[in-house]
Order: structure tokens, then sequence, then C-alpha cells
């Protein structure tokens, strides 16, 4: 339990430190992102709109290797956007210096939380909250990852190269690429979440790995519908690329909780002896 007992007050002194600090180094990293913006703009998030992108020519190497002729590996690609809004430059510099902050500190902010918690729970809930905060982390990350160099660079090659009609030329906005390069890549980042969520929820009684097993045929389609929402481009491999990492999670989710039938058995041998 805790090491000393807390009062309301004390409780709530303790979270308005919490929250400042969480906001402070919050404030820190956008500033240094606000600073290094143009660069990162340059190398970093526009990259996924040039031909030498890392994932294209690993396309480009996959279809020379095993001599695919298809356009879906061998397309040059290349994206130049515009700007039809005044403010857009300054007000897109300012956002997405802040919600890099916020994807950056995402360790210190789950570490922010376990210190929090940590006093009221026992003992063997602390090294289980930990591992799975700490689990959380890393399937965050890879999710942000899995997002920036698969997932929206195939949905930008897509979309931007799709037309509805020879007469309709297509221009990319600035509001528009931005728009949709943080929603991808934050939500791949919190469908890696899937485990961590699935066992928060088996704490309280509401899952249970019988349930995940019984429904699974059921979620690999819910999964593949998700997948194809995701990315739209309608070839086979896009749809994998995506569809089975989450799949991956849903089977890990299963492993990561217990059954609930042997939670009540073990309890009723504990009360037998």
């Amino acid at each position: 339990m805790a090491d000393k007992e807390l009062t309301f007050w004390d409780h709530l002194d303790e979270l308005r430190r919490v929250l400042f600090r969480i906001i402070g180094v919050w404030f820190v990293l956008a500033v240094v992102y606000f600073l290094a913006m143009p660069y990162l703009f340059d190398k970093v998030i526009l990259a996924p709109c040039h031909n030498d992108f890392i994932f294209y020519d690993l396309l480009r190497y996959i279809g020379e290797t095993f001599h695919l002729e298809d356009e879906f590996f061998t397309q040059e690609f290349h994206v130049k956007l515009i700007n039809i809004n005044l403010a857009a430059p300054f007000f897109v510099h300012l956002s997405t210096a802040f919600w890099m902050s916020v994807v950056t500190a995402a360790p210190y902010l789950f570490f922010e939380i376990w210190r929090f918690v940590r006093p009221a729970l026992y003992r063997n809930e602390r090294k289980g909250v930990g591992k799975a905060l700490s689990v959380g982390t890393v399937m965050f990350y890879l999710g942000v990852l899995l997002g920036y160099f698969m997932v929206y660079p195939l949905t930008l090659r897509f979309l931007s190269t799709y037309k509805l009609s020879d007469a309709i030329e297509n221009q990319i906005s600035l509001n528009s690429y931005i728009d949709n390069f943080m929603m991808l890549v934050l939500c791949m980042g919190l469908a890696f979440e899937l485990p961590l969520v699935t066992w928060l929820l088996s704490l309280l009684g509401l899952v249970h790995k019988t349930f995940l097993r019984k429904y699974r045929r059921h979620a690999i389609v819910i999964i593949v519908i998700a997948a194809a929402i995701i990315t739209p481009t309608g070839d086979p491999f896009t749809l994998t690329v995506v569809a089975v990492p989450l799949y991956m999670l849903y089977e890990l989710s299963i492993l990561m909780i217990k059954d609930k039938k042997t939670d009540d058995d073990a309890e009723e041998a504990e009360t037998e002896e």
C-alpha cells in the first residue's frame, strides 16, 4: 500500500505538481520543435512527398528483385504542396510543433502517471502496472513508426494520384497534407495501444480471454474493414501491411490477459485450502 497516508488536499496538490511538470516538458519540447521546424519539415514531414523516400526505395527494390512490373512497385512519385491560406504556414508551424512535442513527451507522461498512482498500489500491482506502461510506450512508438514509414506514404501516393476525371488536376494543399499526416500517424500509434487497453479492461472484468477467442473471426472482419478505411488504396499489399500488425496486436491482447474462468477456479482452490 502507500508509504504514508495522504489527505485529499495532499493528493490534489501532488496532482497539480504533476500537471505543471507535464505542461512544462511539453512547452519546452514545443519551443525546440518550433525552432527546428523548417529543417524537420524538409527532412522529415515532407519526406514522403519525394521519390527517394526510404519506403518507395524499398518497393522499387522488391519490384526489381522479384521482377515485378506492376506500377505499385515501379512508380516514380513526387508531390508538390501548395498554400491557399495566408495564415496557414504560421498556424501549421505552431500546431505541428505542439503535436510533435506531445508524441515525444509520451514516455514522460506515462512516467508521471506511474509516479502518481504508484503509492496507492500493492507491491504486486506496481510490478504489473509498471510493465504495462513500459509496453504501452514501446507499442505506441512502433505504431507511430509504422504509420510514418508505411501507412501514410502508401495513402499519400494513392490519394494524390487518384483522378476522378482527366479534366481535374490534383493540387494538394498544405493544410490537407498536415491534417492527414497527423491523423494517420497518431491513429496508428493509438491502434498499437490495443493490448494495453485490453489488459486494463480485463482488470475491470469487462473482457477476458475466452471472450476474445470466441469472437476472433468477428475481430478479423473488423480489422480488415478498419485497415481498408485507414489505407483506401485498394491493393492487397497495402491492406496486408496494415491488417497483419493489427491482427497480431489482437492475438497479443489475448496472450496478455487471463481467463475469467481460471481466476474463479483459483479463488475456489484458495478457499478450499
